[in-house]
Parts: C-alpha cells; structure tokens; sequence
C-alpha cells in the first residue's frame, strides 16, 4: 500500500470522531500535539475545516478552537520546560517520543534564529511539539513566547484552515469525493514534509 494510501485511510479514519466530538476533537489533538504528544493535530485542523466547507461545522468555530489549543499548548509546554528544566524533559520526555536529539536539534534551532522560531516552528511537525518547551528551557521571556506563539498559531491556523475549506467548497462545487479530496489534501501535506525534510537537512548542513 503506497503512503499516500496509508495517509487517505489516516486521514479518513479521523472523521468519526469529528462527527461526534465535533470542535472538541479538533482542540483536544492540537492542544495536545502543542506540548509534545504525538497527536494528529494538522490532520484533525484539516478535517475540521473541511466538514466546515460541507457544513458539518462552522468554519469559524473550527479555526478559534484551533488557534485556542495552539496557544494553550504551546504554553503548557513552555511552563514544563521553564519548571521542570531539561533533565526532568529528557528523563520523562521519552515517552512521548521527546529524544535528547530531537531536543538538542531543536535548541540549536533555537539558539540561531531566536524568537522568529516560535512563528515558524507550527509548521514543522517535530519542531511544533517541542517550541514550548525549548521557549522554557531556554528562559525566553514569557511576553515575547506568548506573541510570537500567538502569531504563529494564527498563520498555522489560517493557512491550513483557509485551504482546506475552499477546496473543500470547490470538490463540492465539482462534485469531487470525500476520499478523492483527502487525497488531494494529503499529496500537499506529503509535500510540505518533503520541503521540510530539505529544509531541515539544509540547515544541518550550514
């Protein structure tokens, strides 16, 4: 079975719990994808929207939900790391797939770009669970955290958010499947994590 396959299936097995937990579902993965637990919190931003675009959901309900969890989480996540320091993350951060390398990569991430990281960093899968945390450890004023978090949550948000619902309104307008669609979606997200794989590998080079 190809990836994209295995993703489609993925990405489709998600709409259950959307249909019966609705918003909660999309702030509950996010808000715990945002302080380092391995949760689908992309794909569930991305289904959400696009049940908004069919009418399941209000899309603008989707996307508070959605900003409210990144925020929360990011900061559940910069108090773990500003209280219980780097030892204590690595010592209970492995079960939670939080390994030292990660880490490390991560705070030399940070060490070289600063607060712009916090942006940047929602829209890379490691680095999203791991920005809080490294914000505490690495004592980052907690004003300057929250903004740049808020900020990137809001350009993670809308961006995923804002494409997802309209092609989800034009599949409808063309009559596309559900399934055809989410492969559609999913072909973008394997090829945003293609650029980010570059991208990553291009700064361990420089």
């Amino acid at each position: 079975m190809s990836n994209i396959s295995v993703l489609n299936e993925y990405m489709i097995a998600l709409k259950p719990y959307m249909d019966q937990y609705g918003y909660w579902a999309v702030f509950g993965a996010i808000l715990l994808e945002s302080f380092g637990i391995p949760a689908p919190g992309e794909a569930t931003l991305i289904v959400g929207s696009l049940l908004a675009s069919q009418g399941d959901l209000s899309v603008f309900s989707v996307v508070v939900a959605a900003w409210m969890a990144a925020v929360v989480g990011d900061n559940i996540g910069y108090a773990i790391g500003l209280r219980g320091g780097r030892r204590l993350v690595l010592r209970y951060g492995r079960h939670i797939f939080i390994t030292q390398l990660r880490l490390e990569s991560m705070e030399s991430f940070f060490r070289k770009h600063g607060g712009i990281v916090v942006i940047a960093a929602r829209f890379f899968a490691v680095l999203r669970q791991l920005n809080g945390i490294v914000a505490g450890i690495a004592r980052m004023p907690w004003r300057h955290f929250l903004l740049y978090n808020a900020l990137g949550a809001a350009f993670w948000v809308g961006f995923w958010s804002s494409l997802s619902y309209f092609l989800g309104k034009e599949a409808l307008r063309y009559g596309v499947s559900y399934k055809k669609f989410a492969s559609i979606v999913l072909v973008l997200l394997v090829s945003a994590a293609l650029i980010v794989a570059a991208y990553r590998w291009w700064l361990r080079r420089s």
